[in-house]
């Protein structure tokens, strides 16, 4: 099995759908995006909807601020430490001593594994879910304790708490859920939080919260904060912000829990042209505000798609879409592959889904001119 985000990164509920499903004709494209930028391929040949990432790339402030900021990149950025640290906690209006931030998310991950846990300590997680805190969790010798998503694809929490007990150093909650896009009710969160043991930290990872948008059903805690010193939230610059080649994430919580994991941190994990791309990112509402709408458009439209051909995703709440294929996932990722389509890894037990990152329209238009190519696509639009 594949264990790592990196092993991951190198391997290759129905939703509502409003508006008529129908099939992209193969000849054409669009006109409300006629003057969308080529980008179907990278320069490898590939077209890549397997790492979640913005497949528009940053803003245009935030490249005008990449361009600049390479004249300094002779320089060590201990300058800018602080001033990104000040930015970020600025933005979420809490205090500079509970900002965290690291070689991307997932460095906040490691050093919540090293802080949290280690021999005789557990981890309680939903399976399937992003997979890189299980492999720090082991890098310590802790037990990793993985639990099935409820019916509905949401965390079963019931399930988790009755799991959880003294030994339980560290929840992990990826919400939405990579990779299922999927939520858990934050009323839910509440009270699961509310009763677990003292000494156990919850690490909530908000990587795609941008994409979940505002209900009911979710909020963020760091924008609505428990007040829960076990509590953990961690973000990143690597989705909607189109920052994933730069490496940066960041936790925000309490003092007392920054400071027992920033002495697992790496030193000098900033470099110098994520510093002031962050900085204007994280500001750039406009940016932002276009991002999100663009992935609602293309969210719809291959939701539209998928039910034109009577298939079944899963309501995503994110910037890519699962769906049950009712065939082998992997038949049908080494099916894309041959067509120079990268699309999610197989992520068990769910054999037949797989996993789509939402691409520009040119890209998803040609997934799914391959999809139509599958010896047996045609048997879903005649049910």
């Amino acid at each position: 099995m594949i264990k790592s985000r990196r092993d991951f990164l190198r391997s290759l509920g129905t939703g509502a759908a409003a508006g008529a499903a129908v099939h992209w004709p193969l000849g054409e494209i669009s006109a409300a995006y006629a003057f969308e930028p080529g980008r179907t391929q990278q320069s490898d040949g590939f077209i890549r909807l397997n790492s979640n990432e913005n497949a528009y790339g940053p803003s245009s402030k935030v490249v005008k601020a990449i361009g600049s900021a390479t004249s300094v990149a002779n320089r060590y950025p201990f300058m800018e430490y602080d001033e990104v640290v000040e930015r970020i906690a600025s933005f979420h209006k809490v205090k500079v001593e509970q900002v965290l931030f690291g070689c991307g998310s997932t460095e906040i991950l490691r050093v919540a594994a090293c802080a949290f846990l280690g021999r005789g300590r557990q981890l309680v997680q939903a399976s399937p879910t992003f997979e890189a805190i299980e492999h720090y969790a082991n890098s310590v010798d802790a037990e990793v304790i993985s639990l099935p998503l409820n019916p509905r694809f949401a965390h079963d929490l019931d399930v988790m708490l009755a799991h959880a007990g003294p030994s339980t150093g560290l929840v992990y909650i990826c919400n939405p859920n990579n990779p299922t896009a999927s939520l858990t009710p934050r009323k839910d969160l509440e009270s699961f939080i509310s009763k677990l043991p003292a000494t156990t930290h919850v690490l909530m990872d908000e990587a795609y919260h941008h994409y979940a948008g505002r209900s009911e059903m979710y909020a963020s805690f760091i924008d609505h904060p428990l007040i829960d010193e076990r509590v953990v939230v961690t973000r990143t610059f690597s989705k909607v912000y189109g920052l994933a080649g730069l490496r940066l994430g960041y936790a925000i919580a309490s003092r007392r829990a920054i400071e027992e994991m920033r002495k697992f941190l790496t030193q000098d994990s900033l470099n110098a042209i994520v510093a002031e791309a962050a900085s204007v990112a994280i500001g750039d509402a406009e940016g932002v505000q276009d991002f999100v709408k663009r992935n609602s458009d293309d969210r719809q439209e291959f939701f539209n798609q998928a039910m034109g051909r009577m298939l079944m995703p899963i309501d995503s709440h994110t910037n890519f879409v699962m769906m049950n294929i009712q065939h082998p996932a992997e038949e049908v990722i080494e099916h894309f592959r041959k067509h120079n389509i990268l699309i999610g890894r197989y992520f068990p037990p769910m054999s037949n889904y797989i996993r789509v990152s939402l691409g520009t329209p040119e890209q998803m238009r040609a997934f799914w001119q391959t999809w139509d190519l599958l010896p047996w696509s045609k048997k879903f639009t005649h049910h």
